[in-house]
C-alpha cells in the first residue's frame, strides 16, 4: 500500500470538516467552494486538487464515512459474533452517534438526497448479503423483505437522528433487533 502524504491527509480532513460544519449552518446548495476554503483556511484551489467540484467533494464525503461506519461495525467482528444481527447493530448506532453532526446534516439538508438513497443501497446490499448466507427467513418473497428492512433501518436511523437521538445506541439496537426479531424475520 502507497504511503499517503500527511499534508494531503491534514488538508482533506480540514476541507472535509469545513464542509460538514458549513451543511449544519446552510443548505447544500448555498455552499460554494470559496466557503469551503475559507472555513478550512486553505485556498481554493487546494480544493480543487482533491476534488472536482462541492458535488464531487459531497458524494465522496458520503462514501467515506458510509465506508468508514461499514468497517467500524465489522472490524470487532470475529467468527459466529459477526453474523449475529444485533452485535452488527449496535456499533452502528455508536456509530451514527459519535458522527452526528454529519448525518443530521446529511439528514436535514434539503439539497442532499443522494445521502438516504446511498444508505438504502448500502443497506440492500448488507441484507442481500445476510438473505444469500441464510441468515435471514426465506419463507417471504425476497424482494419484498430485502426492501421492507432496508426501509425500516434507514427509517429508524432518519428518526433518530433528525429528534435529536432521544434514546441510547443500546436501546435502539435492541429496539430494531426486537422488532425484526418479532416479525420472524431472520432464522433462529
Amino acid at each position: 500500500m502507497p504511503k499517503v502524504d500527511r499534508r494531503i491527509m491534514k488538508t482533506k480532513e480540514a476541507i472535509n470538516n469545513a464542509f460538514i460544519q458549513l451543511m449544519s449552518e446552510r443548505d447544500f446548495n448555498k455552499i460554494t467552494i470559496n466557503d469551503i476554503s475559507e472555513r478550512a483556511n486553505i485556498n481554493r484551489g487546494t480544493i480543487y486538487l482533491h476534488y472536482t467540484d462541492k458535488f464531487d467533494l459531497l458524494d465522496k464525503c458520503i462514501d467515506e464515512h458510509l465506508g468508514n461506519m461499514l468497517n467500524f461495525c465489522t472490524s470487532t467482528k470475529t467468527g459466529e459474533e459477526r453474523l449475529n444481527i444485533f452485535h452488527s447493530l449496535l456499533p452502528m448506532f455508536k456509530y451514527f452517534e459519535e458522527n452526528y453532526l454529519l448525518y443530521s446534516s446529511m439528514l436535514s439538508n434539503k439539497g442532499i438526497s443522494c445521502f438516504h438513497d446511498k444508505m438504502i443501497r448500502m443497506s440492500i446490499n448488507g441484507i442481500n448479503e445476510l438473505i444469500n448466507t441464510g441468515k435471514i427467513n426465506q419463507e417471504y418473497n425476497k424482494d419484498v423483505d430485502i426492501q421492507f428492512m432496508a426501509s425500516a433501518f434507514v427509517g429508524t436511523v432518519e428518526w433518530w437522528i433528525k429528534n435529536d437521538m432521544p434514546h441510547s445506541p443500546q436501546f435502539m439496537a435492541q429496539q430494531l433487533w426486537n422488532i425484526f426479531e418479532r416479525n420472524q424475520l431472520f432464522n433462529p
